[in-house]
Order: C-alpha cells, then structure tokens, then sequence
C-alpha cells in the first residue's frame, strides 16, 4: 500500500468510523508525517512535495519504514513511534474549534527550539510564551525534542505555548483546524535536515560576508561613512562591510524612500563606488514601511495595500525623543503578503541594486506594532486577516526580495539581514540578529541560548549588535562616552569575542559610536583585544566558509547547542554558556565581568525600548592586563585542545583556566583538522595559496575544504572545488586527497603548512593530486 493522503484518511474513516476530514495523516517521507484536524493551513513555508511513502497497515496504525502512528479509536489521539516501537509523542487532547493541540511529554524530557526567547533559557520546559513577533523575540514554532524528534506548528497567528503539569499545548488565535509536522531525526542534525526538506535548504552567502563589518546608528553623510572605510584602512585592521543606517531619505514623511533624498547623501551611486574602491561592500537600511510622501506610499494606497497599523516611527519629527505625537509621521506597513505589494516594493528598491548596493538590512520586519487594536487584527490581508498571517510577515518581506534579485541575477548573491524570521526563512538569503538589546552583561548571556534555539529551528544564520546596541548608560563622561568607559569597554570586548563564532561579525549600536579607535590607540589593551578578534575572524575564513557549504550541502549549523554532538551528556542538556561553532570549536565564551562592576538594566522584551537601569556600581578603572581564572565544562564522549595553548583535557570535567582580556576560550575537538589562512585587509586581498593545517590528535578525523569563486551562484551547477583531508590517529598519517572539482581563477598549487599541538611543523606543496604525509 502505497501513501495517498486521501487514501490515507479513508483507511483511517473505514477503521475508526471519523468522518473522513477528521483526522488526516499523510507521510510526506518515512520520517516526516503531517497531521491535519479540520481544514489545513494554506501554506507559505512547505516547498517539499510528499513523496510515495511505502506504508503498512494493522488495526488503527499506519507505519512506514521509520514511524508509526497509531489513531486512537475513541479519542482520536495519535501516538508517533519508531518503527521498533519506541513511543516518541503522544497526543492528549485537541479542540480543533479553538485551534488547541495538548501532547504528553516525558518527566525529564528536554525540548529546544521555538525562537530567539530572550529568557536566558535552552529548554523550555515549564514555559509559557504568546509567540508574535516582535523586537527582540521571534518565532519560528518549530520545535525539538532531546528524544530526536521535531514538530511545526503550522499556524501564522499568534499563538500561545504552554508546558505545565497538564501537558505541552499550543493555541493559535486563528484558524479552522489544527495543522503539524511531526518529524523524526534521531537528533537535533536530524531534525534540522527534516525541517530544511519541508521549507528549503539554504543558500550560499557571499564569502567577503564573512569578514568584519562596521555600523552604528547612524553614520549621517555620505562622507562619515566613507570616511570609516578610509580609517580602517589606514589603521590596517580588517574591514569587508559598512552599513549604512536609515534616514539617508530625508525626513520621516519621506520613511523607507529608498533613495538618496537627504541633502547630505546628494550622489549615493558614487558613495557606493568608492566605497568599492577601497575593497568594501555596501548594505543599506530598508524598512517594511513607507512615508506618506514616498512614491511607494502612493502606490500602495492607491491599491489598498497598507495596513493601518501604528508603526515606527511615530512622529514625522526625526530629531526629538520621545516622538512629538502632534506630528504624526503617517508611516504604514505594506502587505508583504501580496504579491503585487511585493512586486512594487522591488520596483522601487531596485533603484538601490542599480546603484550597486550589495547587501539589504532589512529593519523592523516583525514589524514594529505598536498599542495594537483589535480592529488592526481584523484587517483584512492578502490571503487572510492580519491576525492569520501575523507571524508570517517577515518571511514574505524577505522572500519577495530574494526572489526578485534572484531573477535579476548580476552574479551577485543575496544577503539579507533581518530583524525577524519565521519557519522556512533559511531558505531565503537571509541572517537574521537579535534586535534592538540593551548593553548590558545579562543580554549577552542570553544571545548565546537565543542564537542556538535559533539555529534549532533550521535556521542557522543568526547574529547579533556587538556591545549591544543601546549603551547610554555608560556615558558617564558626555555623550558618546561609553567606549571610553571601562565597563562597557569589558562588555564590549566580550561580546565581540561571542560575535567572532557568530556567521556575521558585526558592530553596531545607538548612543555612542563602536569603530576601532574610539575605545583608544594601537597598543592600548581594549583597542589591541578587538584588534585581535577582527584578525583572527579572517585566520578562521577557511574553516568558516567550508562549514558554510556543510550549512548549504548537508543540512549543517554554524551555532551548535552541545547536545547535537553529546546528547549522552546530560550536563550539557541545558548548558547556556557554551557551544560547538561548526564540528570542530567549542566556544566557551566569557559572559560575565571580571575586570569591573556589572551594570544591570531591565529591557522590556517585545519592543526593547523600554530600559531601565536598576543596579550597579560605577567602575572608574580597570587594569585589563591582569590575568584571571575561569572555569569551564568540557563535554564527555571526546579530548579536547585549548585552542590558544595546545594543552589537552579530558571530556566530562570542568577545567579552571587562566584568561586574559584579549583572549577567548575556545577549545578543539580531538580528530580535528583546522584549517587557518593568512591576515588580510579584507577578503580577496590574498590568496589561499600558504593554508595553515592544524592537526589535533587523539582520533580519526575528516575534514572537507571547500572553495568557489566567492559569489554569484555557479557553485549551484557545481562550479567549486573540494578536498578531502583525514588523519589517521592510529598511523599518525595525514591524506590530503585529490581536488575535487573546478572554478574559474582557483589554486592550481598551493602549500599546507601542517602544525601539531606541540608546535610541530611540516610543509608540504599542493597540485591537486592525492598526498599521505607521515607525522
């Protein structure tokens, strides 16, 4: 018997007696089943095709080679099992009039996911969470369990999470039935896999987007932003992106304009072009709203395509805080939802993409929402209200770009940075960060669960605003003070030492600015640590752009949660403080001030606008050459490097290290084979021609290094090269294996300088033929 989903409920109507739109239950692969009570959600987010799944029948349950599901006859709940028979979820109750499905999960059962819930939390057990998107939280509802299964909700409106004593239950506020995924992996790579089969797999970004970027709110002409790039420049530290923020358009009654309006961005084309010139790429601010004296406004109201919705800004007076309300900015939000609002939200952005713009920050995609009505939730929208598609919002703002740029292709790839993602957005050429977050140590601890329960959901690119991005607090000195603060100099130092392991490494802030020299000179000890960090991002480019094509070609993630790769170790189940940054690296970040007073400010976690400073001495002086300790966990199941002193420990201990302030603790795997290129300016400026191999013994490993032209999507019809490197820790020997593949401009030879823990070195030439080197 092969699967048919109506085949599928028929069988299920002549066993039970349901009508036969009851229950629906169709296997779109042996590991994936999707369940439909009532009417279905037309979806946004499944690109995936069932496939013919071989199915079994006996009694009430339905099996394929790796699940079970078994209807209950009186209840009409399910139960998902192996195919051994393994229970892995059971249903408790639904009402399907109120779009409620409760499930029953194990005492001491783990679950990950969700979205970025700014709670400092990995499990969420025990939660209770109204999902809508917002500033600094958003939801994907995707779920995973420590058991090696996952679940989406497939449901656009808000909605409701609960685990209690009574069960795990989600509640949407729309809908006319209840509509899931259940998908079995066997693990949280597993999961992933299965969720990125349902809604895409993910593009490849450019390689220079991988290189240290550069932004602030708000570099106010066209000569200040140019002039960061001539500075880095000059300082020679390491710079591929600068942003340039809003209100390059003028003033809020002309919002999102999507062109150089502002007397002092008089020829945005050349201000791209030299920024070009001097091997830096450009990414602009754009909005899912517009100023009603915008051509977009116009066009838009004209066809009914705004919502009334009260978004950012709200005053038309750019210049005062808090908004003057007597001036109302007149600001709506289009309806991303249709297609034809889409079509002319490119219409207009292109003029950008002709000037030369590489890279969109898409702000405000939740979207800002602001004393919201229930009128507002009633509005009607492209394919239903806005309270049906809701959380869906900042997928369809994103997807219209890519696929706009996509067929006006230029050879260049699409990168997209959001403030908000939902399910399926990975498959959309977007990175999403975090949102407005105070600078403050409590917000950095919780961006490392935030991007992992990110990552968990099947979206990998996540970053955030390094140093956070509103730090008025520390201006103790006068306005724009901060950097010359000693404790958000700390602060910032150790969040740029978290960014260095997140897929864009970007400076960005209010209230003071963040480039280089304003935290002091070359060979002061704050301006030498980020100095440090920035080079060593470019070092790490190898390893970071082969995990990028593992992200790409096999359903890999940069930000790993411990338990993806030691789920047998339970101390690491709920562990916040560290992670795997792709196979290799364990990042151990430090989250918590050792030179000064910690300052404490409370943000409100929906719009992140409301702070409130609550606690904290004033920290006058810090001696950032002192050496001090920190202690961290070092998971069971593997040997492990400190990546700074080659000193290797034992798994399933903490070890107590000593740190410095320019330094990071991160340690890597035995069996690992780390591959490091040469400091440079920016990306391109140097061949790959000398790769430092760095070899960690202790067991067999595999390591594949991937290379393409570094944009454009040629690497799509297998335009690239790989090779293939393992060490064999028994024989203490070294294959490199023959290139794989071509691409125009690629190495024809190179050297690998091979390098032990031990400071052992041997240098070997390249050709592109197979090697075994003996060590």
């Amino acid at each position: 018997m092969k699967r048919s989903f109506l085949a599928i409920a028929a069988c299920l109507t002549a066993l039970v007696g349901f009508a036969q739109d009851d229950v629906k239950i169709e296997f779109f692969t042996p590991s994936i089943v999707h369940i439909v009570k009532g009417q279905p959600t037309k979806t946004l987010v499944i690109t995936a095709k069932p496939q013919e799944v071989a199915v079994t029948r006996k009694d009430n349950t339905i099996s394929s080679s790796e699940l079970s599901v078994r209807l209950d006859p009186t209840t009409k709940c399910i139960t998902f099992s192996t195919a051994k028979g393994k229970v892995l979820l059971r249903e408790k109750r639904c009402d399907v009039s109120k779009v409620s499905q409760t499930f029953t999960l194990e005492k001491d059962e783990a679950i990950y996911g969700l979205g970025t819930i700014q709670n400092g939390k990995m499990n969420r057990r025990g939660e209770t969470k109204r999902m809508e998107q917002s500033n600094l939280e958003d939801f994907q509802s995707v779920l995973q369990s420590i058991k090696g299964w996952g679940l989406y909700w497939e449901n656009y409106s808000p909605t409701l999470f609960e685990d209690n004593a009574s069960g795990m239950t989600f509640t949407s506020e729309a809908g006319e039935g209840i509509d899931y995924y259940f998908m079995y992996g066997g693990s949280a790579d597993g999961v992933i896999a299965q969720m990125r089969h349902l809604s895409g797999d993910v593009p490849m970004f450019p390689l220079w987007t991988y290189g240290f970027w550069q932004s602030k709110e708000r570099y106010k002409t066209a000569a200040e932003t140019e002039g960061i790039v001539d500075k880095y420049r000059e300082l020679q530290v390491p710079l591929d992106g600068i942003i340039q923020d809003w209100q390059y358009w003028g003033s809020n009654y002309l919002w999102n304009a999507m062109d150089f309006l502002s007397e002092d961005f008089q020829n945005g084309r050349q201000l791209i072009q030299n920024v070009h010139q001097k091997h830096a790429h450009f990414m602009i601010s754009i909005w899912a709203s517009f100023g009603p004296q915008t051509q977009q406004f116009r066009e838009l109201n004209e066809k009914g395509l705004l919502l009334p919705i009260e978004t950012w800004p709200q005053s038309g007076i750019s210049h005062i805080w808090p908004p003057v309300m007597e001036y109302p900015s007149g600001v709506k939000v289009y309806d991303a939802f249709s297609p034809e609002a889409r079509a002319i939200y490119w219409k207009h952005l292109k003029r950008l993409y002709d000037y030369g713009t590489d890279a969109w920050w898409m702000d405000s995609t939740d979207p800002d929402f602001f004393n919201p009505r229930e009128s507002d939730y009633q509005h009607k929208v492209y394919g239903g209200t806005w309270r049906s598609q809701r959380n869906a919002f900042p997928l369809e703002t994103v997807r219209g770009i890519y696929q706009a740029q996509r067929k006006d292709d230029r050879g260049k790839r699409v990168f997209i940075m959001t403030r908000s993602s939902f399910a399926g957005q990975q498959h959309y050429g977007s990175n999403m960060w975090s949102g407005d977050v105070a600078s403050s140590w409590d917000m950095l601890r919780k961006q490392v669960p935030a991007g992992l329960s990110f990552s968990l959901t099947g979206n990998p690119n996540f970053n955030t605003d390094i140093g956070g991005f509103f730090c008025g607090s520390y201006n103790t000195r006068g306005a724009g003070s901060a950097p010359m603060n000693p404790q958000f100099q700390e602060l910032y130092v150790r969040w740029m030492q978290y960014g260095l392991f997140c897929p864009v490494f970007r400076s960005h802030g209010a209230d003071a600015p963040r480039e280089i020299w304003q935290f002091g000179e070359k060979g002061s000890p704050v301006y030498d640590a980020i100095e440090e960090m920035i080079r060593l991002r470019y070092r790490l480019l190898p390893y970071l752009y082969s995990t990028a094509w593992q992200v790409t070609s096999n359903n890999g993630s940069y930000l790993r949660p411990l338990f993806s790769d030691f789920a047998a170790d339970k101390k690491v189940w709920d562990m916040t403080d560290e992670f795997m940054f792709g196979r290799s690296i364990l990042a151990a970040p430090i989250l918590d001030p050792q030179y000064t007073a910690e300052k404490i400010i409370r943000e409100d976690a929906m719009t992140g606008w409301d702070r409130k400073e609550v606690a904290g001495e004033l920290t006058t002086q810090a001696d950032f050459t002192a050496t001090k300790t920190a202690t961290k966990y070092l998971p069971k199941g593997a040997t492990w490097y400190d990546f700074w002193t080659g000193q290797s420990y034992r798994g399933g201990q903490s070890v107590t290290l000593e740190t410095t302030f320019n330094r990071v603790p991160m340690f890597v795997r035995a069996g690992s084979i780390l591959p490091l290129g040469p400091e440079m300016q920016y990306v391109g400026e140097k061949p790959w021609d000398n790769l430092e191999l760095r070899i960690y013994p202790g067991a067999d490993g595999d390591f594949l290094l991937y290379e393409d032209e570094g944009d454009g999507y040629n690497y799509e019809k297998g335009v690239y090269t790989t090779i293939a490197l393992h060490w064999d820790n028994r024989q203490r020997t070294l294959t490199i294996g023959a290139r794989q593949g071509s691409y125009p401009g690629m190495l024809t030879s190179r050297t690998f300088t091979i390098v032990l823990p031990d400071g052992q070195k041997t240098t070997v030439s390249y050709d592109g033929t197979a090697k075994q080197i003996a060590l």
